[in-house]
């Protein structure tokens, strides 16, 4: 029986270091943290199929997207991913419910309306679906976003630096959003962020990059009592 969840073995020498493995599974949410430039992102345009690796595989629920040896390497449109990135990427001349329908392609065009409205609905956007975004704050963008990547029905949702644009106000209101919408979406979620504080708080567990390989894993508290990921995620002079 297959296992569920996402599952990632990547690997190559460059001109991007990897070395890395882990999995995530249905519902849980797993922090990927780091200095610049360790490969975060990187690791999640290779599960999104936007980054082809040298080697390794990519499995969600036991069926391959990507697999080296067996010469697997499905495109971005056929793999279910939800992305959510930081700058939002909302087209500027369509409405909030335009930009999410946007992602509906695999819904009936006469649906397609409804649907949108009723995945701005979840992210509390009710009343606001025929504004253009530059008529939104940074945090309904933010939430218009959201509701895109939740558009394509996701078998794994990528989050990459999705709070850093917004002031911390609005940051701690999209937390409670994250922690909301897991909690009615069973599919593992991927959450990349400079801010410590903000992942140990959203992740169930925490994987430590440092260029490009896994240095450390497990629960928050576990993982930042140890002086390697103490000194490259806080700096701390005085971890050996």
């Amino acid at each position: 029986m297959a296992e569920p969840g996402l599952h990632v073995r990547l690997s190559q020498a460059g001109p991007i270091p990897l070395d890395v493995a882990l999995s995530c599974a249905p519902g849980e949410v797993l922090g990927v943290v780091g200095p610049s430039g360790a490969g975060k992102t990187t690791l999640l345009r290779a599960v999104a199929g936007l980054y082809t690796p040298g080697a390794g595989e990519v499995r969600v629920d036991g069926v391959p997207w990507f697999d080296s040896g067996a010469g697997i390497n499905l495109p971005p449109h056929r793999r279910a991913v939800g992305l959510v990135f930081q700058e939002h990427a909302l087209f500027p001349h369509l409405s909030a419910a335009g930009n999410v329908a946007v992602a509906l392609g695999h819904v009936p065009r006469a649906e397609r309306r409804a649907r949108a409205v009723e995945l701005l609905r979840r992210v509390h956007l009710e009343g606001l679906e025929d504004r253009r975004p530059q008529a939104l704050s940074g945090g309904q963008r933010q939430r218009v976003a959201i509701a895109r990547a939740l558009a394509r029905d996701p078998r794994v949702l990528l989050l990459d630096e999705p709070f850093s644009a917004v002031d911390r106000r609005t940051r701690t209101r999209l937390h409670a959003e994250i922690a909301a919408l897991r909690q009615g979406l069973r599919v593992p979620m991927l959450l990349v962020s400079h801010d410590i504080d903000e992942v140990a708080r959203l992740s169930d567990r925490i994987c430590v990059l440092d260029r490009g390989a896994v240095v450390a894993s497990g629960a928050p508290g576990e993982v930042l009592a140890r002086p390697r990921a103490r000194t490259l995620l806080l700096g701390d002079e005085d971890a050996p």
